[in-house]
């Protein structure tokens, strides 16, 4: 697949995979932010412990993202990291995208403010955070706080809004994975999580269904 193909939206989540001097991986998040098709790729510059994460040219760099009901992957190398008048890393045009099926459900990038909590701990802890991406099946969302661990229960409740509607969405979510909130666009974010989708009653999985499809046709149709 070529990458034009994928028709990606300003601020699509990526991931980084670079190897460090010991010889071990090393993941950081960031965001599309453009490209000059068959030149190169802009992406936001991760940020790790608060400061930006510093490449060298020439560098190589694998690079995933989530597309469709699976992942994309491809290869570059860092032609150079600018900081005026903001930090933007400057990468290869990839070539061609493998793409590897590993989701049962079509995910669509999102931004919703979530209020957040643990409902399998005894003292069901709360915090603020975003849904950054969506299926009918399961969601990534950061939090401001550490609260859960792998196989804890989240309650999230997000105002939603499907066409000229807004309702409450209020979804329950196994946690199942656990990536650092590094992309530099949430800097408030201090942890990601991903989640699948449990406990759901009719009219929740209706309401999710509807939000997830108007998203899918608001980013494949903006101007409609």
């Amino acid at each position: 697949m070529k990458f034009e193909e994928l028709k990606l939206a300003y601020g699509y989540p990526f991931q980084l995979q670079t190897s460090s001097h010991a010889g071990q991986f090393e993941r950081f998040s960031c965001r599309f932010i453009g490209c000059l098709p068959g030149r190169s790729l802009l992406l936001s510059v991760p940020k790790q412990a608060g400061k930006l994460v510093r490449f060298r040219n020439g560098q190589k760099i694998v690079v995933r993202l989530m597309i469709d009901n699976g992942i994309g992957i491809f290869a570059c190398i860092v032609e150079s990291l600018t900081l005026d008048p903001y930090p933007i890393l400057h990468l290869t045009y990839p070539e061609s995208v493998t793409f590897k099926g590993i989701r049962s459900a079509t995910r669509v990038a999102v931004y919703e403010r979530v209020d957040t909590c643990n409902v399998s701990a005894e003292s069901k802890p709360c915090t603020a955070g975003i849904i950054s991406d969506i299926s009918i099946s399961g969601a990534r969302i950061d939090l401001s706080s550490e609260i859960a661990d792998i196989g804890d229960i989240l309650e999230i409740k997000a105002e939603v809004q499907v066409r000229e509607l807004k309702r409450e969405l209020v979804l329950y979510g196994t946690v199942r994975s656990r990536v650092d909130s590094t992309d530099g666009q949430s800097e408030d974010m201090l942890v990601g999580y991903g989640l699948e989708f449990v406990q759901q009653t009719e009219e929740q999985r209706l309401l999710l269904y509807a939000y997830v499809f108007n998203q899918m046709t608001i980013q494949e149709y903006p101007a409609g």
